[in-house]
């Protein structure tokens, strides 16, 4: 282990450990992901394990061919690599036996060298680049397996995938908080990257893979950063107030593409949003966007599955003069019944709101589909 740490240097604004081995080893190859093991659990892990005497399992080297320095690197294992280099190298501390916390320098002596002289157990192979990327693939790493965009970083890897995650997979960038309102995932996890990949290439009618694919040998990323940044900048000159939660997440790709070329009345957008936002009959808060930006007519974005107050109001109305008129029951089911209740005219309090076309097979809380029942026929219905 105290050779392949050698020389270990870790770059804390970019999440990565670059070198090992005195600089002959590459740690984090531009196919790789970050370093994903500081979170106070699995690096403390990594170290307790070499301190109980726990190998750290099959470790893949890659032979480069290169005629100088550095000329391997590391296919798989760069994971747990990382953790020892930053643990010797004082970045993190662990808690001992008697509760105290421990960094690589204050350990006892037989300590430190029971993880430097550690064995490795590590297998070095040699093929193309195609041959080499096929094996991180089926590799992987075990109990933290790679998500969609690490593996499509693998494939594609070249100039374009390491200027996107110098500005997207970067948590130290300052626009990462702004970007977090409404891109939900973690930018160490690729996952900022991906949104911001998927809206470009919907945008052209491409799949991120066919985008990528297709930009592999670009020296920047001057398109994907400027339809990422317009996007963002629609969403909040259109939408002035500051992000409320609910924006996190959404289809904001699609949602410019349909709606940017639309011209919207700002505060009026404001005081429909604010209002909706604090409606209890709104079960979908995230529809409400879609539905502002689509003139207000997809009322079932909203989710609003019961009838407001008004609705239920003048559909009794209607409904009581219509059976009065008729010497029936102001309940449709009773008035087609042959029970005592027939011709009963229901008080309001003793009625209850349904929908005639159900709500699961997308019928709306509207006057049109609203229909007064008394309340024994209208819970015996169920839910629907």
């Amino acid at each position: 282990m105290a050779q392949v740490t050698e020389g270990f240097f870790y770059n804390e604004l970019e999440g990565k450990g670059l070198f090992g081995l005195d600089g002959d080893l590459v740690i984090q190859p531009e196919y790789q992901r970050h370093y994903i093991y500081g979170d106070g659990k699995k690096d403390v892990a990594v170290i307790e394990s070499l301190l109980k005497g726990y190998p750290l399992g099959l470790i893949y080297f890659v032979d480069t061919g290169a005629t100088k320095s550095p000329h391997l690197e590391v296919l798989d294992g760069q994971q747990r690599i990382t953790s020892v280099g930053r643990f010797v190298t004082g970045k993190f501390a662990i808690i001992d036996d008697n509760g105290k916390e421990q960094t690589f320098s204050s350990l006892p002596k037989e300590d430190c060298e029971r993880i430097t002289g550690s064995e490795l157990l590590i297998y070095v192979c040699t093929g193309t680049e195609a041959e080499i990327k096929e094996w991180f693939q089926t590799i992987n790493i075990a109990g933290v397996p790679l998500n969609n965009q690490e593996l499509r970083n693998a494939i594609y890897s070249g100039l374009f995938v390491t200027a996107a995650k110098r500005e997207f997979s970067n948590s130290q960038n300052a626009l990462q908080q702004k970007w977090s309102h409404f891109v939900k995932g973690d930018p160490k996890r690729q996952e900022v990257l991906e949104e911001a990949l998927s809206w470009v290439a919907a945008s052209k009618g491409q799949s991120i893979d066919g985008y990528m694919a297709a930009h592999r040998q670009d020296k920047g990323i001057g398109e994907l950063k400027a339809y990422f940044s317009t996007v963002i900048d629609w969403i909040n000159s259109v939408f002035i107030a500051p992000p409320d939660k609910a924006m996190r997440g959404l289809d904001w790709g699609r949602l410019y593409e349909q709606y940017h070329h639309k011209s919207y009345k700002t505060d009026e957008l404001d005081a429909d949003l604010q209002e909706l936002l604090l409606d209890p009959a709104v079960s979908d808060r995230k529809g409400i966007y879609e539905y502002l930006l689509g003139g207000k007519t997809e009322t079932r974005l909203l989710n609003v599955r019961i009838f407001d107050a008004q609705t239920k109001k003048t559909a009794y109305a209607q409904q009581t003069t219509k059976a009065k008129a008729g010497e029936i029951s102001n309940c449709p089911l009773c008035a087609h019944g042959s029970n005592a209740n027939r011709a009963r005219i229901y008080k309001a309090n003793e009625m209850e709101a349904d929908h005639v076309a159900a709500w699961s097979k997308g019928g709306e809380s509207t006057l049109e589909n609203c229909e007064m029942l008394c309340v024994p026929h209208n819970r015996s219905k169920g839910n629907r």
